[in-house]
């Protein structure tokens, strides 16, 4: 029996022998297409090709895409587990032709894999085409040799696909298979078709046409092929089963779930067992693919998929968590064709373990508040709107998680009073922000976030994407549309932009309108009410209106380097803590492309020797090249498990923990490098103080720690080439030439002084030793003086003169410096801070300091030397 692997692989090889690109398949997440919830069939990845909008290296592919169909109109949700076929998730196998071959060989290349390679007998296949396609009919006629009344004629939308009111479109051709007349039901066409009997297989859509309007449709130049087989139906058929369930891949998981929870897999819980299978996957591949649960969008779709799930495992009785317990068994089953499944199983596994602990706990208490309300219900009732609303806000339940629980016993749930519930609720809500202290600024924000919703952020997983603007703002106000040359705040549906927080700054880049009718510069890129993205930038051309499709671009380089820079504190703050004790914690950061800067608590400056310490555990770090992992946790857990909470965040119920290797753990919700590796090199570049026992540490990464060292070489070499020695001898060179400067300024200051102690003129003006006042007075104006020098001067005069007062003015650089001297028989009635006060005041000083016996004050007019010696000479005669 061929596998479910196998029967992909066969599909692939196949294709690839007959000349066809095999590519890998593309996210869950759309990049290219913002109107899509998720990729739901093969063609999404390749929907800019058939239009002409992209181009590709090769014109024939081959995919197993990875779908997910539980939100928007494709939602299949509530059908999983009663049903045969239905699923969230599916493998989509498809090939496709972009105006390479057509109908002929596209026909021919499907009937020799299903019944050569696969070997499917021909009498149990049949087919359908559109009734205007008789070119079609005449190909399966000749190649498949097909009979008339195998071949049938379909005249409605069901065999006619298009993209959409406008665009590549054209006829199907359906492949189906006859599980036999012991299943009831007709074939395609037939008043009895909706039976189970004849299972479409594979359709083969042959783009031909271009919709221009409503009423006009020409030919392509180019017609292309998109095909799709749903791998679990092809499986169910080549295994022999009816039923998508009973194949291998699904066999697997769903005995996996019967061996955690305890229970027969075939038994009462049969539908719990389906639809815990179907979810795992649907989960999986999705967190796999970056997205969390959430109260919006996409996370929100995940939430209610994982606690339906959820839900039917407690219907079984497990009183644990069970689906983290599944993830080792979807890797084995999947992992090697989708490797993703196994780089995020921690992330996954931590993800469905946190948020069914936390269902868990809610779910006790709602069934008994939803059993209660029962009660109260006749046979068939209706639960009041306001209970269901109750079930959702206070013990988490979906909507649509009330109506599945009480779907099975035949009650309704009122869902007109849910929504009136709903908006009471965001009502009060508004008026509670409306009293914040931030309205006067942040109305706006919080009423486009009432109106459009949250952004979905994709960030995490790529640097550009498809979106739809959802609003704009110029000068604070809503508007519809913004022109060239205006400033403008752009949101969007969903976004690849980091908005700043955390101490990351927010993204630059390029917001392209349609097919350009604009372009946007982003320049910064901020974050409002925790999840609405707002791009702040200017319109270089054209114009963007609410409702435009726009491509969003990142800066990659900027990109890159905020990336290396983020990653590189984690490994910084691990290093200081490894290096200066556990008492060292971040107490900010700020993160750009430039550099990094990294507040820290510490008591005092970090020595040379302790940076260069931790300069090499960083870059030891960095070249161990370890993987950079993501799990989520609630905060608690995470922190008890060893990750560090930075200073300043804000943590919600579940937090990103960022792991890079063993070498740090944090709740972090940047972005950051895939491996350390990427973060290149790590240069401290200046340590100083913020505050009382705060250090702050800024360093570069990458190529601006290159070019920073490169830098500081430089100028090592220039400076041993000034000094006449080599880069290795020049600290020794310094250090001489240091002590030879000390020797010749303590020569020069001996010298100044026998100057000054002989009175010579030469080192300035001399009023000479007199008597003022009745004592004696030495006064004099020593130019090119250092002020350091004046104290050690008076103090030598003062022994000279025995009894008398010493004043000194240096002039030095234009600015006066002043000592003033008391012996200390004189003490008792001078004061050296009197008389310094008054030889400062001339030269524009504000006063002066010191002892009575010893006083300094200096001024910026030093040409008033002069008379400042003669103010303190007449302070010091008027107390004569």
């Amino acid at each position: 029996m061929k596998t479910t692997n196998d029967i992909r692989s066969t599909f692939l090889n196949y294709f690839a022998r007959n000349g066809h690109e095999v590519i890998s398949s593309s996210p869950l997440v759309p990049r290219n297409d913002p109107t899509l919830m998720f990729t739901n069939a093969g063609m999404v990845q390749f929907k800019n090709v058939f239009t002409g909008q992209e181009t590709r290296p090769y014109s024939r592919a081959a995919t197993s895409q990875k779908c997910v169909r539980a939100g928007g109109k494709h939602n299949d949700l509530d059908n999983v587990g009663y049903t045969a076929r239905h699923h969230t998730f599916f493998e989509m196998l498809g090939n496709f032709s972009f105006g390479d071959y057509f109908k002929e060989n596209a026909i021919e290349l499907a009937w020799n894999l299903i019944t050569r390679e696969f070997g499917l007998p021909q009498e149990k296949l049949l087919v359908t085409v559109h009734s205007s396609d008789e070119d079609a009919a005449g190909l399966w006629r000749k190649i498949a040799g097909l009979s008339d009344d195998r071949i049938i004629r379909i005249p409605t939308s069901d065999n006619f696909w298009s993209m959409g009111d406008t665009g590549p479109c054209g006829p199907c051709s359906e492949i189906f298979f006859d599980h036999g007349d012991k299943i009831p039901g007709g074939p395609p066409g037939s008043p009895d078709q909706d039976g189970d009997r004849f299972i479409e297989i594979w359709n083969l859509v042959f783009m031909q046409y271009e919709q221009l309007a409503p009423d006009n449709r020409i030919a392509l130049p180019k017609p292309s092929i998109d095909t799709g087989m749903g791998l679990e139906r092809l499986a169910a058929v080549l295994q022999g089963q009816h039923d998508n369930y009973d194949i291998d891949l699904m066999r697997n998981l769903i005995v996996a779930t019967a061996e955690a929870a305890g229970t027969d897999p075939d038994g009462v819980h049969k539908v719990s067992h389906r639809v815990i299978a179907d979810h795992l996957r649907s989960s999986c591949f999705l967190i796999a693919d970056g997205v969390l649960p959430s109260n919006e969008g996409r996370g929100y779709v995940l939430r209610r998929i994982m606690r339906r799930a959820m839900r039917h495992a407690h219907m079984m009785g497990a009183q644990e968590p069970v689906l983290y317990k599944l993830v080792a068994a979807l890797v084995r089953n999947m992992g090697q064709a989708f490797p993703e499944l196994e780089r995020a199983q921690a992330l996954i596994t931590e993800t469905l373990k946190l948020e069914e602990t936390r269902f868990n706990q809610m779910l006790v208490r709602g069934l008994r508040l939803l059993e209660d309300e029962k009660g109260r219900l006749a046979t068939g009732g209706t639960l009041a709107g306001e209970v269901a609303f109750k079930l959702y806000d206070t013990y988490g339940f979906p909507l649509d998680l009330t109506q599945d629980a009480l779907r099975g016993e035949g009650y309704k749930v009122d869902v007109d009073g849910f929504n009136v519930s709903m908006e009471k609720a965001r009502a009060e809500a508004r008026k509670s922000w409306a009293g914040s202290g931030e309205a006067a600024t942040e109305t706006v924000w919080f009423e486009l976030h009432e109106k459009v919703g949250a952004s979905e952020f994709l960030g995490y997983a790529t640097e550009t994407a498809e979106g739809q603007v959802t609003a704009l703002v110029v000068d604070g106000k809503a508007v519809d549309q913004a022109s060239a040359g205006q400033t403008v705040a752009v949101i969007c549906n969903q976004t690849p932009f980091y908005g700043e927080s955390g101490g990351q700054t927010g993204d630059h880049g390029v917001i392209h309108v349609g097919e350009g009718k604009g372009r946007v510069v982003i320049s910064d890129t901020q974050k409002k009410l925790g999840d609405l993205v707002i791009h702040l930038g200017t319109v270089e051309s054209g114009s963007i209106h609410v409702g435009s499709a726009v491509f969003l671009e990142v800066d990659g380089a900027y990109r890159s380097a905020v990336r290396a820079n983020h990653s590189a504190t984690h490994l910084l703050h691990a290093a200081l803590r490894q290096r200066l004790g556990d008492h060292v914690t971040q107490k900010g950061s700020l993160v750009d492309a430039e550099r990094l800067r990294f507040d820290i608590s510490h008591p005092k400056a970090l020595s040379a020797e302790e940076i260069a310490d931790v300069e090499t555990v960083v870059n030891a770090a960095v070249r161990a090249n370890a993987d950079v992992s993501t799990r989520l946790m609630d905060p608690e857990s995470a922190i008890k498990a060893g990750a560090m909470a930075l200073f300043g965040e804000k943590y919600g119920d579940e937090v990103r923990v960022v792991s890079m290797g063993g070498h740090s753990i944090e709740l972090c919700g940047g972005t950051h490098v895939r491996r350390t590796g990427d973060i290149g090199f790590v240069k401290v570049i200046a340590e100083s103080a913020v505050g009382s026992g705060v250090r702050r540490i800024e360093a570069v990464t990458g190529g601006a720690a290159l070019s920073y060292t490169v830098q500081r070489d430089a100028l090592l070499i220039q400076a041993a080439d000034v000094l006449k020695t080599t880069a290795a001898d020049l600290p020794g060179r310094v250090l001489a030439l240091q002590d030879e400067k000390r020797r010749l300024e303590r020569e020069l200051a001996e010298t100044r002084k026998k100057l000054a102690l002989a009175g010579t003129g030469a080192a300035g003006s001399d009023s000479g030793s007199k008597t003022v006042g009745g004592v004696a007075f030495s006064g004099r104006v020593l130019d090119g003086v250092p002020a350091k020098e004046l104290k050690g001067m008076a103090d030598e005069i003062k022994k000279q003169v025995g009894s008398g007062v010493v004043a000194l003015i240096a002039v030095d650089d234009g600015k006066a410096s002043l000592v003033v001297a008391v012996t200390d028989d004189l003490t008792a009635s001078l004061s050296a801070v009197e008389l310094v006060r008054a030889g400062s005041a001339v030269v524009g000083g504000k006063g002066g300091g010191g002892r009575p016996d010893m006083a300094q004050a200096g001024g910026p007019d030093g040409d008033k030397a002069a008379e400042a010696l003669a103010a303190i000479e007449a302070v010091l005669a008027a107390r004569g």
